[in-house]
């Protein structure tokens, strides 16, 4: 291992005492808890760097980043799971499609539609969380509250598609009690849809990253999506 595989080895080895110890205050199992490694910006071979160290979860923002990186990696690229976690454009979702695991940010039926042809096309289910605006802020993606439940009715009749979740980006703020009454909703809304479809249809949160993980993992989050922690300041 190179020094910079080293670094990045370390410090997802002290994102996962983090994890394990906010878990276990909680009394939740830390296995429950995946870390998706964001590596948007990032240049491939830190990717690859990622990889050397024993990561199999990568998150990414751009959908054509997303594919070059894919592209550029090879046999590297199939043994991991790749997360999109950004704003998706109707129009770059075929170029992820055919690999992409999970898709965390889908907030209208309309990009739901576009992911379902092209999931068809490529003779895949794509497994999808919505996404959902729970701070308030213009600035943010994702689905009104108050929106939520007629969109996941609609989503969940679509071919090809497994709803599995839903996705909150918080505020970015140092206010714990906001960032908390933030992901609390999520949960809340979580619980909700899962009462009205039952089976747990919607066992996964996303929510939490760098600077709130903790806060994220004692409100139920099943996904935490680590940049910074891990690889350094991007580029």
């Amino acid at each position: 291992m190179n020094n910079r595989t080293d670094d990045i080895k370390q410090n997802f080895e002290q994102i996962k005492i983090r994890v394990k110890d906010a878990a276990m205050k909680c009394g939740r199992n830390p296995n429950e808890i995946t870390i998706v490694a964001v590596t948007k910006t990032h240049p491939t071979d830190i990717v690859k760097s990622g990889i050397d160290a024993g990561i199999t979860v990568f998150g990414e923002n751009y959908a054509q980043e997303l594919k070059e990186k894919y592209d550029l990696l090879g046999n590297d690229a199939e043994n991991i799971e790749w997360h999109f976690i950004g704003h998706l454009q109707t129009n770059k979702v075929k170029f992820i499609a055919p690999f992409v695991s999970l898709i965390h940010s889908v907030d209208s039926l309309h990009l739901a539609e576009e992911i379902s042809r092209q999931a068809i096309k490529n003779n895949r289910t794509i497994e999808i969380l919505l996404q959902v605006n729970t701070s308030g802020e213009e600035s943010k993606s994702g689905c009104e509250p108050e929106d939520i439940f007629t969109l996941a009715k609609d989503v969940i009749q679509i071919p090809n598609l497994n709803v599995t979740g839903l996705m909150t980006i918080g505020s970015f703020t140092d206010d714990v009690v906001q960032i908390r009454k933030e992901f609390r909703m999520l949960r809340s809304i979580r619980d909700e849809l899962n009462n009205i479809y039952g089976l747990n249809q919607f066992k996964h949160l996303s929510m939490g990253m760098t600077g709130d993980f903790e806060i994220a993992i004692e409100e139920g989050s099943t996904f935490i999506r680590v940049g910074t922690a891990i690889f350094g300041q991007r580029y």
